[in-house]
């Protein structure tokens, strides 16, 4: 949450309160991204649609269509948001 955008506690996915076996997973869920947009921009002093860019762009889907889920590279979107932030 932010000033200007409060987060729905009932939106909160579950992947943002639990964690993998090892915690070293490099995916987070696209639900779990998005709660997070907001403070992101506002913290990187950018346009919320540039950051919901940015999460779709690193966003891949389910392998051949019906198999996993769809996931969030922060790795990939960590390294996009700062090579955008420093231009």
């Amino acid at each position: 949450s932010t000033a200007g955008y409060q987060v729905n506690p009932a939106d909160v996915p579950a992947d943002a309160v639990t964690s993998s076996g090892s915690g070293l997973d490099p995916q987070i869920s696209p639900a779990y991204a998005k709660i997070q947009v907001h403070r992101v921009a506002e913290k990187n002093h950018l346009d919320v649609k540039q950051v919901e860019k940015l999460v779709t762009d690193n966003t891949s889907g389910r392998i051949l269509g019906f198999i996993g889920e769809p996931g969030v590279n922060v790795l990939k979107l960590n390294i996009a948001l700062k090579e955008l932030t420093q231009k």
